[in-house]
């Protein structure tokens, strides 16, 4: 399986439908056809997979993106010590009922352009972008706050304090929003927001494309975008106004310019790097073996930040309903998926270990929570949480408990004597890996696996739209605050995968329902967004993976180790498996040095 695959959709919590595997990465070029000539000035050069699809933070779905470089919110998640600290706010003030947020902004700070950074642009990111009904953007759900959904009210106090009044106590606020969301230039986008298009959307839908002149976008993060060529590179310079300055009083970000190369070929980046054409990659297990040995001889250092903040899983289809009379999924199968024994004696049924040798190289570990290892909300197996170690005779004595049998041949029946035979969805890219693997590990306790792949357009539209489907195999990535997945775990959540209800405007759904320990789930989801102290807080999140390690509805398989291969001419990198970005080595991109050209 090759290393090097990008994240291409981001959705809350986030859990995205992306083709199975999924892992951060960047791609370069050949290191002599952008070399700068005579290049005297720090520099960092990396490269990604594929062109930006924007300019436009608040429209952008996709990552890898710009925006770690060019953009911050008015807090920050630490990589460290995944910590909030302030950012364009230098501090906070949280009512004693919890609904009031009080943002007090740095003195001095600018846009860019050398404009200033003031309330005006914190309140207009809010109300009339986030928030705006016309403008659909991915940071709209979580601003929906708590059961009732409302909006925060967002005001101006003065030119430098924000209120924020909340419509319920929510402590997910400031990691979801605060420091997630970033704040956008009001005096460069108030006449698009309110100029209208011939079809009364805002002019602003079409803003800030790929095809916009870079010196024409406004940023308050450590980088402007000096220049962007298609499929060759973007060049990031300095931002003479970027507030942030260390202990001695000195400008950062340290390095003056990322060049931020964009080659297809994963083939091609490995080259890159090991020619010396590249400072930072994120590499995959196989990668890492080759690379290991030349450490020395390439002068850099791989970093390992431990368990990535996502992982690999299969679900059942456990939706009952009906449309226009027929059943989603076939009723006499439906049974089986909605028997928690048969989803239980599928995960001891799995050989996860030998994925991680084979696949991941011994570079990963098993994945047994919804929630992240990075996240420290995360409840693990010596705390108590069930596994499902590879147990086939296990398996099989389940199964025989729950009423299902064997005939002559070893092939499982169910009571009713029919074969146990189902279709799993499988991303098309991974034919030669994990499916025909799990397709073998379920044969030998007698269940028939046909495999279809398909592309992620395909797979998703089936999970999400038509809901035809019977088991999916797929993979998450996830936020370090366990929030991020109500819209997974609300029985009537738009991400409720395992058991969608329908969205607004498709085909309604006769006779669905969800079971008790679904709305278990989501009530204690509730209860952890309103919850302030932090140790009650921790033990409602491991109620909650508890109930998800019982009744299986995601069997999570296999998480791969966040590796990093670094020049150490590049000095300051903190590593970090977190998410949402910046994450990886972008969230302290104002710290790195660049030894081999000093200013």
């Amino acid at each position: 399986m090759t290393d090097i695959i990008t994240k291409i959709v981001r959705r809350s919590w986030i859990w995205v439908l992306l083709a199975f595997w999924i892992a951060i990465t960047l791609t370069g070029c050949n290191p002599t056809q952008y070399k700068v000539k005579a290049a005297q000035v720090p520099e960092l050069l990396i490269a990604t997979t594929a062109d930006p699809k924007t300019f436009n933070y608040a429209l952008s779905q996709e990552i890898p993106n710009i925006f770690g470089f060019t953009y911050e919110g008015l807090a920050a998640v630490n990589g460290d010590t995944k910590k909030i600290e302030p950012a364009l706010a230098e501090s906070w003030d949280i009512s004693s009922d919890k609904l009031r947020y009080i943002f007090t902004l740095r003195e001095g700070l600018k846009w860019s352009d050398g404009k200033p950074l003031t309330a005006d642009d914190v309140v207009f990111t809010f109300n009339d972008i986030y928030m705006n009904k016309l403008i659909p953007n991915y940071y709209k759900d979580n601003l929906r706050i708590g059961i009732s959904k409302a909006f925060p009210q967002v005001h101006k106090l003065d030119s430098r304090r924000v209120e924020f009044v909340l419509p319920e106590p929510f402590v997910p606020f400031m990691g979801l929003i605060a420091a997630a969301t970033t704040i956008l230039p009001e005096h460069a986008l108030r006449q698009a927001v309110e100029t209208k298009r011939s079809d009364g959307s805002p002019v602003y839908l079409s803003t800030w494309g790929t095809d916009t002149d870079p010196k024409k976008i406004i940023v308050n993060g450590p980088y402007i975008i000096e220049s962007y060529s298609t499929s060759e590179r973007l060049i990031f310079r300095r931002n003479p106004y970027y507030w942030r300055k260390d202990a001695q009083g000195k400008q950062q970000p340290y390095i003056e310019r990322v060049i931020w190369r964009i080659v297809e070929s994963p083939e091609t980046l490995l080259l890159q790097f090991r020619s010396g054409g590249l400072d930072l990659l994120e590499i995959g297990p196989s990668s890492f073996q080759l690379l290991k040995h030349e450490e020395k001889r390439g002068n850099f250092t791989i970093e390992n930040a431990g368990p990535d903040s996502g992982a690999s899983f299969i679900t059942f289809n456990l939706n009952k309903g009906r449309r226009n009379g027929k059943p989603l999924v076939d009723p006499i199968k439906s049974r089986w998926f909605n028997n928690v024994a048969f989803r239980q004696a599928v995960a001891y049924a799995i050989d996860r270990q030998t994925m991680i040798n084979n696949n991941l190289r011994g570079l990963g570990e098993t994945q047994n929570s919804p929630v992240f290892v990075p996240s420290p909300y995360y409840f693990s197996p010596k705390q108590g949480l069930k596994t499902y170690d590879y147990k086939p005779e296990k398996a099989k004595q389940v199964l025989l408990s729950a009423g299902f049998k064997y005939n002559d041949k070893g092939q499982l029946l169910d009571a009713d004597g029919n074969i146990v035979r189902f279709t799993m969805l499988a991303p098309a890219s991974n034919k030669p890996t994990v499916p025909p693997k799990i397709k073998q590990d379920l044969s030998k306790i007698g269940m028939t696996v046909d495999i279809l792949y398909a592309d992620f357009n395909v797979s998703s539209n089936k999970v999400s739209n038509t809901l035809d489907w019977e088991c999916y195999l797929g993979a998450v990535v996830g936020n370090i605050e366990p929030h991020d997945g109500y819209n997974v775990w609300a029985v009537e959540g738009s991400y409720h995968l395992f058991n969608q209800k329908p969205s607004k405007g498709q085909t309604p759904i006769e006779g669905w329902e969800a079971s008790d320990w679904e709305k278990k789930i989501e009530d204690l989801y509730v209860q952890g967004a309103r919850e302030f102290d932090e140790t009650k807080r921790k033990a409602i999140y491991a109620e909650t993976q508890v109930l998800a390690q019982k009744y299986l509805p995601f069997i999570h398989l296999t998480n791969s180790l966040a590796l990093l291969a670094v020049r150490n001419t590049i000095q300051g990198v903190k590593y970090a498996a977190i998410f949402p970005s910046p994450g990886g080595y972008i969230w302290n991109i104002y710290e790195l040095k660049d030894t081999k050209n000093k200013a």
